[in-house]
């Protein structure tokens, strides 16, 4: 049976897509008690970047936005290979965003909106979250964007 996150990602017509696999060594997420910390996520579609280039540069704001709505979903196809069920999900509780830009680019905050905004749409209050939005002069594979995150989770049976 398919919980309510995922039944709240088919209305807004998504799908979580195949969780990547790390590309160094690193895992995708790790977690401690309560927490589940997800590794970056870069904007994929089909194992392939989406995007590829700076935001202000040979990318539009826009572009930037939809590749850090794409890394959120990312982010939560990693919580469900971590837990089995998108439900398990207490609450985000941080939100690290790397924008890949321009020199003179500082919209930053617009372009992690992507990904804040898709999961406050998705877990509704308990998707808002603190959170951090820097820009940096390049990121792995040339992606545009790189989020990753802290969930709270509920402990079993709750």
């Amino acid at each position: 049976m398919t919980g309510r996150i995922e039944r709240r990602l088919a209305e807004m017509g998504l799908a979580l897509p195949t969780p990547s696999r790390p590309v160094a060594a690193y895992v995708p997420a790790v977690r401690i008690d309560r927490l589940l910390f997800v590794s970056g996520q870069l904007p994929l579609e089909d194992g392939e970047l989406r995007v590829r280039g700076r935001v202000g540069a040979e990318l539009t704001l826009e572009e930037g936005v939809e590749a850090a709505r794409l890394c959120a979903l990312h982010l939560l196809a990693q919580v469900k290979a971590a837990l089995g069920d998108l439900d398990r999900i207490a609450r985000v509780v941080e939100l690290r965003g790397f924008v890949a830009s321009a020199p003179e680019f500082t919209d930053h905050p617009k372009v992690i909106d992507g990904a804040s905004t898709l999961l406050v749409s998705v877990l509704g209050e308990a998707g808002r979250h603190a959170r951090f939005a820097v820009g940096c002069p390049s990121l792995p594979l040339d992606a545009p964007v790189e989020v990753g995150a802290v969930f709270a989770v509920r402990a079993d049976g709750d």
